[in-house]
Parts: C-alpha cells; sequence; structure tokens
C-alpha cells in the first residue's frame, strides 16, 4: 500500500568525509496506528585516529557490506542510538562478538515488547565513552516517547541524529496517503522536522531539549546526518535552527 523509494546503491560505502562514512540500507516498515509505514534506513560509520570503528544505527547486514566494513578497521563500537533504532543490534552483535554495544535506556523493554530480544554492554549518557571521548561529543534528549543520544564528530564537523529531524523527499513518495501523512506529520523535505506526533510528547521536556539544541548549534556542525530522507550537506546551523523552532 505505501511504498517509498530509497537511496541507492545499497549496502555500500559512502564517503562523506575523511574517516566517515554512510550506508544506505533497505527499507523497514514501522508499525503505526496498525500500518506499516516505509521508512528508508541509514547508518553512519566513523573510522577513529586508532583505527577502530564506530558505527551509529547498524543497517541490516549483508556479507559484501561486511567485507567494505572490515576493509575500514577493526569494529569496535555498535550505538544504538534511540529507543526505536536497534533491531539489527543483534545481527551485528553475533558477527562482531568482541564489539561493545550501546543503546540508550528504555530500548530492551520496547525491544521484548516488539518480540526482540536485545542486550547492551553499556547505556549510553550525557558523557561520551573513553572509547571514543575527544573525537566524537555526545548528548542525550529525552523525551516522553523517544529518547535519543545525538553526536558530534569533532574532525569532519558532523552531527549524527536519528528520528529528532526526519526529511522526506516528496519525488521519492510514491504513495499519495503516505504522501499526504509525511506532509501532515511536518517532516517533508525541504520543511524537515521532528513529526508532529513526536514534538507532542517533547511538551514537559521542552527546557532539556532547548538545551540541548543549544549545545548542537554550539558545535557548530557544517553538515547533518540523517537516518530518515535527504540529509544535510551544508548549511547545518541554519537547517538546526529552522527544524526545531517548534521547540
Amino acid at each position: 500500500m505505501f511504498e517509498i523509494e530509497t537511496y541507492h546503491p545499497l549496502n555500500v560505502l559512502k564517503q562523506v568525509d575523511n574517516d566517515i562514512w554512510l550506508v544506505d540500507g533497505p527499507v523497514i516498515g514501522f508499525r503505526y496506528l496498525g500500518l506499516s509505514l516505509p521508512f528508508p534506513t541509514r547508518m553512519t560509520i566513523i573510522r577513529q585516529s586508532n583505527g577502530e570503528i564506530w558505527l551509529h544505527s547498524p543497517v541490516k547486514l549483508s556479507p559484501a557490506l561486511q567485507v567494505q566494513i572490515d576493509a575500514l578497521g577493526p569494529v569496535r563500537y555498535l550505538i544504538a542510538p534511540n529507543t526505536i533504532h536497534y533491531a539489527s543490534i543483534p545481527q551485528w552483535q553475533r558477527a562482531y562478538p568482541d564489539a561493545q554495544s550501546f543503546g540508550v535506556k528504555g530500548i530492551a523493554k520496547r525491544a521484548k515488547a516488539n518480540g526482540i530480544e536485545v542486550k547492551f554492554d553499556h547505556l549510553l549518557g550525557d558523557v561520551a565513552d573513553p572509547g571514543w571521548s575527544g573525537e566524537i561529543d555526545q548528548l542525550v534528549v529525552r523525551g516522553g516517547y523517544l529518547t535519543e543520544a545525538v553526536f558530534f564528530h569533532r574532525a569532519s564537523r558532523t552531527l549524527i541524529l536519528t528520528d529528532l529531524i526526519e526529511n522526506f523527499e516528496p519525488g521519492k513518495i510514491k504513495s499519495p496517503i503516505w504522501r499526504f501523512l509525511v506532509r501532515l506529520f511536518g517532516s517533508m523535505d525541504p520543511h524537515g522536522a521532528a513529526p508532529r506526533d513526536m514534538r507532542a510528547t517533547f511538551m514537559g521536556h521542552k527546557p532539556a531539549l532547548r538545551n540541548a539544541v543549544d549545545q548542537m548549534i554550539a558545535w557548530k556542525p557544517d553538515r547533518v546526518i540523517l537516518a530518515h530522507g535527504r540529509w544535510y550537506d551544508s548549511n547545518a546551523i541554519a537547517e538546526l535552527k529552522r527544524a526545531f523552532s517548534w521547540v
């Protein structure tokens, strides 16, 4: 019923800057109000100065993708950045048993409710883990429905978000109904933002969210990578101010 075009080619490394890459993965179905809504997926890969690989929001793992990842360096960190993005973590944990996995508070409970067993070695907080501190900054945005860890790669000046901004391109949405719903939710390119229903769950958390947005802007990113839709390869600060104007 609902169709969306993703960002081909899939499951291949796409270099963003020195030591940072994207991988666009397959479309997944997100259950909402009894519907299966199509979301393109995207993960971010950072190679640290010591050669260790840090993976944010891993997409479905394929043999060909694993070969490309292994060529970059040893996978050390698997990041489930929010309470929605966790489904592929068990697959990556099996493929990389020596990697440390990190997730935000609340994932295990939500995953179990959806029939997925997932365990993490560590919880993500407002202080970067010693394994990547000094190269990747982080903070945690806590809301009523969504808790999301936000990351900033210093060397490339790249901010990495997941669902706090969604930016679906209308030309890629094949279903008129889904296109209408995306516009209704307020997350259609070029006006991408958190969906309106998600924004409502932050009503009791706005002061903390404002502080988080201030920190994102203070990092002075050059670009913003998103998990869903067109990401911002320039004008990052202006896009952040626009997308979070509701805060």
